[in-house]
C-alpha cells in the first residue's frame, strides 16, 4: 500500500466531514494574533506555551504536515514568513481560503512530510510540527529532514502521541468502550489490525496510523543531532484513558 496516498485521501475526506484539524481559524483570531494574543495548539487540548514559540517576525518559518488553516495562519498574522506543507490538498485549501480572506501571505506545499528535498539545508528558522507524525511509517528520516532544513539555532517544535494509546484493541476502544491488551509497539494499522478491521477502516475512506516508539520519537530527534529543551504532556480530551494518564506529548528542541 502507498500510505501517503491513501492517508492523502483520507485527510481530503477528514476535511469534508469536519474534523477538528481542518476548521479554520476566524479573521477575528487573525486579528488578534496581529496585536500578539494568540493561542496555537499542538496536542488535542493544549497550546504551545509562548515562551517556546518567542518572537517569529521575519523568521522563515514551516509549518510542517500542518494544513487546515489553523497554525500558518496565526504564525503569519505574527510576522513569519510561513510556508504550510501538507500531503492533503483540501487541508491547504483552507490555509489558502484564510490567506486570501485575511490577507495573508502564506506559501502552500504539498508533499510527503518524510521528504523536504525541495528545500535546501539550513532554510528555516523554526518548524511547527503537530500531531501527524501517526501517518507515516518512518518517522526517523522525517527528523534528520527537520534536522537538514533547520538554521543553526533552529527550533523545532513537534507533538506526537504515545505509543501506550495503541496498544489497545481498537474496534473494542471505539464500539464497546473497552480497553482490551492485544498490540505491540511500535504498531501499524496496516499489519496488526484484523482483516476485516482494516478493510472496513479503508472502506470508509478513515486515516491509518502508526504508533512509533518512544524510542523513534523522542530518541530519534536526538539521533538527528537536536537538543531537547522542553517537554509537556496533553490529554485527548475523551475517551477512557484521560483519567488515568497523559498520552500525547510535544517537545521542544533546538538545532546547535
Amino acid at each position: 500500500m502507498d500510505i501517503r496516498k491513501y492517508n492523502e485521501i483520507a485527510w481530503d475526506n477528514e476535511v469534508k466531514i469536519g474534523n477538528k484539524w481542518t476548521v479554520p481559524v476566524t479573521s477575528e483570531e487573525v486579528e488578534l494574533a496581529k496585536k500578539g494574543e494568540y493561542k496555537i495548539l499542538i496536542g488535542p487540548t493544549r497550546y504551545a506555551p509562548k515562551e517556546w514559540i518567542g518572537d517569529v517576525r521575519g523568521k522563515n518559518l514551516l509549518c510542517l504536515a500542518s494544513g487546515g488553516g489553523q497554525q500558518g495562519p496565526i504564525f503569519s498574522a505574527l510576522g513569519a514568513k510561513v510556508t504550510v506543507f501538507d500531503n492533503s490538498s483540501e487541508q491547504l485549501s483552507k490555509d489558502a481560503m484564510v490567506a486570501k480572506r485575511d490577507n495573508l501571505d502564506i506559501n502552500l506545499e504539498k508533499g510527503d512530510m518524510r521528504d523536504l528535498s525541495r528545500f535546501n539545508d539550513e532554510t528555516f528558522d523554526f518548524i511547527y510540527h503537530p500531531i501527524s507524525n501517526c501517518f507515516i511509517d518512518d518517522v526517523e528520516k522525517l527528523w534528520k529532514e527537520c534536522y537538514r532544513v533547520l538554521k543553526p539555532g533552529g527550533v523545532l517544535i513537534a507533538g506526537f502521541s504515545n505509543p501506550l494509546i495503541y496498544i489497545f484493541d481498537l474496534y473494542e476502544w471505539e464500539t464497546n468502550n473497552n480497553l482490551i491488551v492485544k498490540n505491540s509497539i511500535p504498531y501499524s494499522d496496516i499489519e496488526q489490525l484484523p482483516k476485516e478491521q482494516l478493510e472496513e477502516r479503508i472502506n470508509n475512506k478513515d486515516t491509518l496510523e502508526f504508533g512509533h516508539s518512544l524510542q523513534s520519537q523522542i530518541g530519534g530527534q536526538i539521533d538527528a543531532g537536536f537538543v531537547i529543551c522542553g517537554f509537556l504532556e496533553d490529554k485527548l480530551g475523551e475517551g477512557l484513558l484521560d483519567k488515568y494518564i497523559d498520552t500525547y506529548i510535544a517537545t521542544r528542541a533546538l538545532k546547535l
